[in-house]
């Protein structure tokens, strides 16, 4: 049996298929960022999950792609944590773009972006994932992410530049005090996951022109520095990946034809098209060997 996994920070999508390409089973467990993670916390969450646990000697490959996957070092703290759940598997940990490129695989060249919890972009031919500008994560980057939008709602509420409806709305949803929101964000882990937290909040106001020009100065500075970075990014199609991109649709949409970029598709998860993926181009490879 195979395992793939498509890990953000906030959760992670695990999807069970034969050597056919038949797909099996499906389970949910929290994100696993190396970043965050150590292998005590990845094994832990992989053993809680019921259902997954109680199939992982039937495993003999495994495929995650996450969130912080960026290096061998990190890669390897996936790798240990997972190896001594899947004791029975080959294990390949490889970078969450890898699998936004693979997830919006049409047959040719395109861009790929991620735009969920966080933030990121890639240039993919069907060979080679390319980076063209690093990914900062949430505290320099991450323009247009769940976290990017977070820490913009929470400025205009302590700078008091919220409107005033919205405002009232987030004391009576929140209930929080500035001291316990600062300890969240600078003394917890997992800042990152907290603040992007807010999306639903901000989502619920989305028609209000004040988030509007957030979302539309968001995803215009995501595509300025993450898409309008590749040289030929006029000439082929771009994808988008990640809860942002697909609920906020409509504006990305509009930006897009503002840049004059392609817009192709926008999959709020990926799993799925992920797996088709590997059945279509990599299983054929395993059947081989």
């Amino acid at each position: 049996m195979i395992l793939i996994a498509d890990s953000g920070s906030t959760k992670c999508d695990w999807l069970l298929i034969d050597r056919q390409g038949n797909k099996k089973g499906e389970f949910h467990t929290m994100g696993l960022n190396p970043y965050f993670h150590n292998e005590a916390i990845i094994e832990n969450a992989v053993r809680t999950c019921e259902g997954l646990i109680d199939i992982a000697d039937t495993i003999h490959h495994v495929f995650f792609y996450g969130a912080g996957a960026s290096s061998e070092k990190l890669c390897a703290i996936v790798k240990r944590g997972l190896e001594v759940v899947f004791t029975e598997a080959g294990i390949l940990v490889d970078h969450d773009l890898v699998a936004a490129a693979y997830s919006t695989y049409e047959g040719e060249p395109a861009i790929s972006c991620i735009i969920g919890t966080g933030s990121n972009s890639c240039y993919f031919d069907g060979e080679s994932v390319v980076e063209e500008v690093p990914a900062l994560a949430y505290i320099l980057g991450d323009e247009a992410s769940g976290s990017w939008f977070g820490k913009m709602l929470l400025r205009d509420y302590f700078y008091k530049k919220l409107p005033e409806e919205i405002r009232t709305d987030f004391d009576a949803t929140f209930q929080s005090s500035k001291e316990e929101i600062m300890r969240k964000i600078y003394n917890e882990p997992n800042a990152n996951v907290y603040l992007a937290g807010f999306t639903r909040f901000i989502g619920k106001h989305a028609t209000h022109p004040h988030v509007q020009a957030w979302v539309q100065d968001g995803l215009l500075t995501f595509l300025k520095i993450h898409v309008e970075c590749f040289p030929n990014y006029r000439d082929v199609k771009t994808h988008f990946v990640g809860s942002i991109g697909f609920y906020f649709s409509d504006m990305l949409k509009k930006v897009c034809e503002q840049e004059g970029v392609q817009l192709g598709m926008i999959i709020r998860k990926p799993i799925e098209r992920l797996a088709d993926y590997h059945i279509n181009y990599l299983l054929p490879q395993l059947q081989k060997s």
